[in-house]
């Protein structure tokens, strides 16, 4: 009888150990989709820093890149005056979980309007990220883009994919 109850503890741990790494990478996935709201309603400095880990790295190329959350919260203070509308679309996500730590790999495609001469856009990348629980929160940690295009609306990707 004593090796049923200790298969039956073995088994609900195990369980309990996927339930979590599940719940987890919802945890992460609602950070994503947090952040890219934010980003949508006129890029609220302040709500987007607090998703970050204070030694956390933001780094977009062709925007920049930015370390610690005051360095992103001053870059994000900025950034409606570089993408006056933008919608960010954040598919095919890939999320590793890793006790307190995860990574994960998501598609951005972003229609947006560039405030210097008021031009529609197509953007896209795909984003590298890192994640850490913090005081039982996920953070961001690094979150890395990998630009594939970005052209005019009016013009699409067939004939350039980056300007």
């Amino acid at each position: 009888m004593a090796g049923h109850d200790a298969f039956d503890l073995t088994r609900l741990e195990r369980m309990e150990r996927r339930l979590q790494a599940l719940e987890d990478a919802e945890a992460i996935r609602n950070l994503k989709s947090c952040y890219a709201a934010l980003c949508d309603e006129n890029y609220d400095a302040d709500r987007i820093a607090a998703l970050f880990a204070e030694d956390a790295t933001w780094d977009s190329p062709g925007l920049g890149r930015f370390k610690g959350r005051d360095a992103i919260r001053s870059f994000f203070r900025g950034a409606s005056g570089i993408f006056s509308f933008a919608i960010h679309y954040s598919l095919n996500g890939q999320i590793y979980v890793d006790g307190d730590a995860a990574r994960a790999q998501w598609y951005l495609f972003m229609p947006c309007t560039v405030a210097d001469g008021n031009r529609a856009m197509w953007r896209a990348s795909i984003d590298h990220e890192q994640y850490r629980r913090v005081a039982g929160t996920w953070l961001f940690s690094e979150k890395r883009s990998q630009p594939l295009m970005n052209v005019p609306f009016e013009e699409g990707w067939e004939q350039r994919r980056f300007v």
